[in-house]
């Protein structure tokens, strides 16, 4: 889904001209538009205003359904690795120290991940 596209069909359908939005959100129509050309990103912050402008939760500029969606399966425990204590020092130092290699070494070592989790699990 690409945002623009979903924003002017949400605009269209709720009858509401750019002009409109430009009023009730204060952000100008020359960036309505563009936006809705798909030639600006809007911040998170942006689609809160333009939400709320169309008078729907945020969720809907993302969601196509008719109901709400599902929430996530469940949130993360103190069990799951990384979450807390020395896994979680653990994953942050992995982190820092990805962040320092080349994306080649990086894909490498994805790989070297995957197959090491399969031949655990298979």
């Amino acid at each position: 889904m690409v945002i623009a596209e979903r924003l002017k069909a949400l605009r269209k359908a709720k009858d509401m001209s750019q002009g409109e939005i430009e009023k009730r959100t204060g952000l100008l129509r020359c960036y309505i538009s563009r936006v809705e050309n798909g030639h600006t990103v809007p911040a998170i912050e942006t689609l809160e205003k333009l939400a709320r402008a169309m008078e729907m939760p945020l969720y809907q500029l993302f969601y196509d359904g008719d109901e709400k969606p599902p929430a996530s399966k469940k949130p993360a425990s103190a069990k799951e690795w990384g979450h807390s204590g020395k896994d979680s020092r653990r994953f942050e130092r992995l982190r820092r120290l990805l962040s320092k290699t080349s994306p080649r070494d990086q894909e490498y070592l994805l790989a070297l991940a995957q197959r090491m989790a399969q031949r655990k699990t298979g």
